[in-house]
């Protein structure tokens, strides 16, 4: 992620939120005239904008597309570093770790953000998935080097979505959905030119997106990875190799990120007990879910809800 808060001065307490609106309203600060959808957001950013916090990871669960205009980036994806310069397209896919270190007085760039569960239910989702993983897959890093050609057409691309954001259109959420799955269709047919063939076939790529469609509807009862194998008719074995070669990422680092959100959003958002909680989600103590929060976050559930008074 790309927007961040000036002089990069380090964040002490990650609030992680979990749907797109409240995110922006609650830890950017956004009034909610200034967020007009739900499953969209795209602005302009620069070093003066105190806009997301460097754990981003920690706190949304969207796809985003950063595109570079001026100046550069330095931050950490995954634990590689990486410098994002003029004309770079970076994309993120939830769960993956992001920290920013630096950047240039004048960088300047667009960010368009997606949330997952949107992105999951739209027509060309797997298209949507397919330019996620691309990068990562094929170059080792979730960075595109554009042409100065492709880089002004997605930058106007991502302009409309912003225009449209300000416009009172009477079909603005549809308006959206259509300008996100053209973005993803060009930059698509970007790839095609900078990866070319992608290694993976047809049906491991299904596989994958059938994975990530019934992660978000099961995770809070399903926590094993029987389950999604025996639903998508495949052995576990098979999955998992599936999924690590496609994303680096075991089935269970997903399954742990999406229990790991609910949590934090409960545990923020809500006076439920911690008893009440782990029975929401499925596990068989309070104790299993007090260990399964300290191994994720560092910290018990207890002291987490602490520091947010």
């Amino acid at each position: 992620m790309s927007l961040f808060i000036r002089n990069f001065a380090p964040v002490l307490t990650v609030l992680a939120m979990y749907r797109l609106r409240d995110y922006l309203q609650t830890i950017v600060g956004l009034p909610s005239t200034a967020v007009a959808s739900d499953e969209f957001y795209c602005a302009e950013a620069d070093t003066a904008m105190t806009f997301l916090t460097n754990q981003m990871h920690d706190a949304l669960a969207a796809y985003s597309y950063t595109l570079v205009r001026e100046g550069w980036l330095r931050l950490v994806y995954n634990g590689r570093e990486l410098t994002l310069r003029a004309g770079d397209l970076y994309i993120y896919s939830p769960g993956f770790r992001v920290s920013i270190l630096n950047g240039s007085d004048d960088y300047h760039s667009a960010c368009l953000i997606a949330d997952e569960y949107t992105t999951l239910e739209m027509p060309v989702m797997w298209d949507i998935i397919r330019t996620a993983f691309y990068p990562i897959a094929e170059l080792g890093q979730p960075v595109i080097r554009l042409s100065p050609q492709e880089a002004d057409h997605m930058w106007r691309r991502m302009k409309e979505i912003i225009a449209y954001q300000g416009s009172s259109h009477h079909f603005l959420k549809e308006s959206l959905r259509a300008l996100y799955s053209l973005f993803v269709l060009d930059l698509r047919n970007v790839m095609e030119r900078t990866i070319g063939n992608y290694q993976y076939g047809e049906r491991a790529t299904d596989l994958f997106v059938g994975f990530i469609r019934l992660l978000p509807r099961h995770f809070v009862e399903h926590h094993d990875i029987g389950f999604y194998a025996g639903e998508l008719h495949v052995t576990t074995t098979h999955l998992s190799r599936v999924v690590r070669q496609m994303t680096g990422r075991t089935v269970m680092d997903y399954i742990d990120q999406m229990i790991l959100m609910e949590a934090v959003w409960l545990l923020q958002t809500t006076d439920l007990s911690l008893s009440a909680i782990a029975e929401r989600l499925h596990f068989a103590s309070q104790s299993g879910f007090g260990k399964f929060f300290s191994r994720q976050k560092g910290m018990s559930p207890k002291a987490y809800r602490r520091q947010l008074v």
